[in-house]
C-alpha cells in the first residue's frame, strides 16, 4: 500500500447515480438505446461530398451582389 494513497472517496452525485441503476439495472441499456437514436448515425460520405461540392460561398455582406453600385 502506497502512503500516497487516499482513502475512498465517492461523492453525492456519483452515489445517487449508483443508487439509480441499482433500482432500475435497464437504465444504461436505455441511455444507450436513445443516444443511438437521436445521435449516432451513419453518413453517406458520396452524398455529403456532393452537399460540400454544391455549396455556393457566400459575398462579405449579404445583400452585396456583383453588379456595380447605384448610381454609377
Amino acid at each position: 500500500m502506497s502512503i500516497f494513497r487516499r482513502p475512498d472517496y465517492t461523492s453525492e452525485a456519483t452515489e445517487f447515480i449508483d443508487q439509480l441503476k441499482a433500482k432500475k439495472p435497464s437504465l444504461e441499456a436505455e441511455q444507450r438505446a436513445g443516444r443511438a437514436l437521436l445521435w449516432d448515425k451513419n453518413l453517406d460520405r458520396d452524398a455529403q461530398a456532393e452537399y460540400e461540392d454544391a455549396r455556393v460561398s457566400q459575398q462579405a455582406h449579404v445583400y452585396q451582389t456583383s453588379h456595380h453600385p447605384r448610381g454609377q
